[in-house]
């Protein structure tokens, strides 16, 4: 079996350097063989992001290149569609087969609304899950729904080499260096005409002055 991939979906509003550190680090973490980014087109779970979903695309594409075990996926932001995560998914077991091994990259304060998810229990049949945490702070299942919590503490892999190993159905979590980085946080400071220099990659910065993006209106 080759080496797990890791998908990394998000709204990206804009992306920032705690998305590449997450992404960076769960490869190292996880033994992943790269991770595809999947910006979301239209995020059923939130309201609308304050730019485009090509500008978002674009952004993450200047955010990444450089790194050759990143790679960008536009699938969703080219669908007339929802973003639900099961149905990408399902998309990309059609395209990668059966046998290769996909790992979900979520947050821990994402994992913790996972119940709430469209299909959500199809998703174990079509991916790993693994959970990034702060460094001191496992996921503790007492803190999770009920039903989240059973998933949890029967899906959990104790050793992530066991990712390889089968193509879907587990749970990982991984601590990782914690950056105090929002896109809220940013768009804050961009709306107020603030620096937000050293938050994101000089290229995503550059984009967003060139089109103006978050600029009160």
């Amino acid at each position: 079996m080759s080496e797990p991939l890791g998908l990394f979906g998000g709204t990206f509003d804009p992306v920032h350097y705690g998305h590449l550190r997450l992404a960076e680090e769960a490869i190292a973490h996880l033994a992943l063989g790269g991770v595809r980014w999947i910006p979301a087109g239209q995020p059923p779970h939130r309201g609308p992001p304050r730019v485009t979903a090509r500008q978002r695309l674009e952004m993450v594409r200047r955010a990444t290149t450089g790194n050759p075990r990143f790679s960008v996926d536009a699938g969703e932001v080219e669908a007339a569609a929802p973003s639900y995560t099961v149905h990408t998914l399902e998309r990309l077991r059609a395209e990668l087969g059966d046998q290769q091994s996909l790992v979900l990259l979520v947050g821990a304060d994402a994992f913790a609304g996972l119940a709430t998810w469209h299909r959500w229990r199809d998703i174990f049949a079509l991916a790993h899950v693994a959970v990034s945490h702060r460094p001191g702070f496992p996921v503790e299942t007492a803190s999770l729904p009920h039903e989240l919590a059973t998933e949890f503490n029967n899906r959990r892999l104790t050793d992530s080499g066991a990712l390889r190993l089968s193509p879907a159905g587990g749970i990982v979590t991984f601590a990782m260096t914690q950056l105090a980085i929002s896109a809220t946080q940013i768009r804050k400071l961009l709306a107020n005409g603030l620096s937000a220099r050293y938050l994101l990659p000089d290229g995503v910065l550059d984009y967003i002055q060139l089109h103006s993006l978050y600029r009160s209106t």
